[in-house]
């Protein structure tokens, strides 16, 4: 199997009201009116996602995003832009994308989203994603993704930083395109990945998480493959990094394109270092009539630190490649 990947080029909680599902160009509301996205600096709110983010410009702000279905989608060119849901999981933007890439495409210079949903993203290169990130760093809290081509997509900036944190990813992930697999999340080379209290589940294809990054720090996080189809590795660094694996809990299934590792490094190229890589304190297992498989394969002959780890019957350890 072929698991190339396709590279392509918080604040505060505040309430604004419901409003129907509106396109981008619908006009812009008067201030405190019933649009379903209010800049909370202004105070002032927009019939469409772009209309709020323009408002903002190359500043910093924040768009509190109603409650409901929206099929409406972004593109930030500059600034510093928070999005955050007025109820955290109710507000759901559905299967619209910008630039035929995502709901939410990103390259100012830094983004965070908080509480939201993204479902059903598809587009013809089969790269759809609730969030294509281009450049500059990006925080994700407490937000789903769901029933689309890929969760998060990124480009490369090997200043930048992505932090995602408590965040759910289901049914994601497709290897139907000629030009490689997509992934619940792929991350370019960027400086540094952060994931952390986070649910991957019912992969469709592809990896659950797939990074080039620098370093690449995952901890407390569940990877539940129980459901998937036709699904890779639980996480590929296919151009080796170093920081940690810790404290995650790890099921492979039995309906598997590559079911040869769950953790997998250096298996493209030997971009970055790995020594020093710590792989500790998880706690992995086979589901049912799931085959044997190894925990940690390593193309990179570097000092990984591998520790104590719970494996279950049919896991090896390691496995040199």
């Amino acid at each position: 199997m072929n698991t190339r990947t396709r590279i392509l080029l918080a604040a505060p909680w505040l309430a604004c009201t419901a409003a129907a599902i509106v396109t981008s160009d619908t006009p812009l509301a008067a201030a405190g009116g019933d649009a379903p996205y209010t800049v909370v600096e202004s105070g002032r709110s927009y019939a469409s996602l772009q209309q709020a983010v323009d408002a903002i410009g190359g500043g910093k702000g924040s768009i509190a995003i109603s409650a409901g279905l929206h099929s409406d989608c972004a593109v930030q060119t500059a600034g510093d832009v928070t999005y955050l849901a007025a109820q955290p999981g109710k507000a759901v933007f559905d299967g619209v994308t910008c630039e035929g890439k995502a709901a939410l495409v990103l390259r100012g210079k830094s983004a965070s989203v908080s509480g939201l949903v993204f479902q059903n993203m598809q587009v013809p290169d089969f790269n759809g994603a609730g969030i294509r990130l281009e450049h500059g760093n990006l925080t994700v809290a407490q937000s789903w993704f769901r029933d689309s081509q890929q969760g998060i997509l990124t480009a490369e900036d090997p200043n930048g930083r992505i932090v995602i944190d408590k965040s759910t990813f289901t049914r994601l992930g497709t290897c139907e395109g000629g030009g490689g697999c997509a992934h619940s999340i792929y991350v370019g080379d960027y400086g540094q990945l952060r994931v952390t209290r986070s649910r991957f589940e019912q992969g469709r294809g592809g990896h659950y998480l797939k990074a080039r990054a620098t370093r690449v720090d995952v901890a407390s996080s569940s990877f539940d493959d129980t459901g998937g189809h036709g699904t890779n590795y639980m996480i590929d660094l296919p151009a080796g990094s170093t920081g940690q694996i810790s404290n995650n809990w790890f099921v492979q299934g039995t309906d598997k394109e590559n079911h040869s590792a769950l953790i997998a490094v250096g298996a493209e190229e030997r971009r970055h270092t790995s020594d020093g890589l710590r792989i500790v304190g998880n706690d992995a297992r086979l589901a049912p009539k799931a085959g044997s498989t190894v925990f940690v394969a390593d193309w990179t002959g570097d000092k990984l630190a591998i520790g104590e780890n719970q494996l279950g019957p049919g896991i090896k350890p390691f496995e040199k490649r």
